[in-house]
């Protein structure tokens, strides 16, 4: 049966009215990010890790809850990175007090494991194959961060590599951009992270989500929620993977509930026509 599937952005999607929107329809959720957080995430969110994910998990909370009451049809859910935790708490296998802890804690934890690896950085290849991305990154000593859709992936590594990469790139006609990020995510530079979130995640009271929630390190609904949220530090997101995923399991309707339209593009790309009637919600 074909059902509406609601997906959950990760960082780089925080927009310019997202404090304003947050306040209006969750503020008890942003004052409790900013007794987290130890100040208002929203105030600075471009400076670090630490804040940026909290805002984008406080603004995403704020558009499901404004859009659940009209979605009447949701079978399944999905989040690219930081997105997955919406997405659990949102499908009630987590309290969303205790995911917004996680969310800070990972945050915090991601923005360490930087600043323990400094000069880390990535970078988008438009136009290139995951063979061909796969192929430079491997020449560079650069790792596959995310596949995103056909012709879009993101590598990290070294930021001296990713100029080199970016160079090539370019020269063999692929569109190459640096992120404005402030670290290698998604590869070995996380990997001080992935413990300490470990033991955290299990720690933490889980329940049985309401609908799946397909898993970005597995491409299929979660089956070991903490260990595939902890090892997705150092792994690439397969959302590619995610969304076909979403559509073999019936999906048919797509909502991005935000912050931003980054994955409702990103479903653009990745959903053809062949494969249904498919509408953006």
């Amino acid at each position: 049966m074909d059902f509406t599937a609601v997906l959950f952005p990760g960082q780089g999607s925080l927009t310019a009215d997202a404090r304003d929107h947050a306040r209006d329809v969750v503020p008890d959720l942003v004052q409790r990010a900013s007794e987290l957080v130890g100040e208002d995430p929203f105030d600075r969110p471009h400076d670090s890790t630490r804040f940026a994910q909290p805002a984008i998990f406080v603004a995403s909370m704020a558009g499901w809850r404004e859009r659940q009451d009209d979605l009447s049809d949701v079978g399944a859910m999905a989040g690219h990175s930081l997105g997955e935790l919406s997405a659990l708490a949102a499908a009630g296998a987590l309290r969303l007090d205790d995911a917004l802890k996680l969310v800070v804690l990972r945050g915090r934890l991601m923005a360490d494991a930087a600043e323990e690896n400094p000069g880390g950085g990535m970078v988008a290849l438009l136009g290139a194959t995951p063979e061909r991305a796969a192929a430079l990154a491997a020449a560079h000593g650069l790792e596959l961060a995310n596949d995103n859709a056909p012709g879009q992936v993101v590598l990290s590594g070294r930021r001296v590599a990713i100029d080199v990469v970016t160079k090539a790139a370019r020269a063999e006609g692929l569109k190459a951009m640096a992120l404005d990020l402030a670290g290698a995510f998604h590869s070995r530079d996380m990997a001080a992270a992935e413990l300490p979130f470990l033991l955290a995640l299990e720690d933490v009271p889980m329940s049985r989500p309401h609908v799946p929630v397909v898993s970005g390190y597995a491409a299929r609904p979660f089956a070991e929620v903490p260990f595939e949220l902890a090892r997705a530090l150092v792994s690439p997101v397969r959302w590619r993977e995610t969304m076909a995923m979403l559509v073999e399991l019936g999906a048919r309707r797509f909502v991005d509930v935000g912050p931003g339209e980054v994955l409702a593009r990103l479903v653009k790309r990745n959903v053809r026509i062949e494969q249904g009637d498919v509408v953006l919600v």
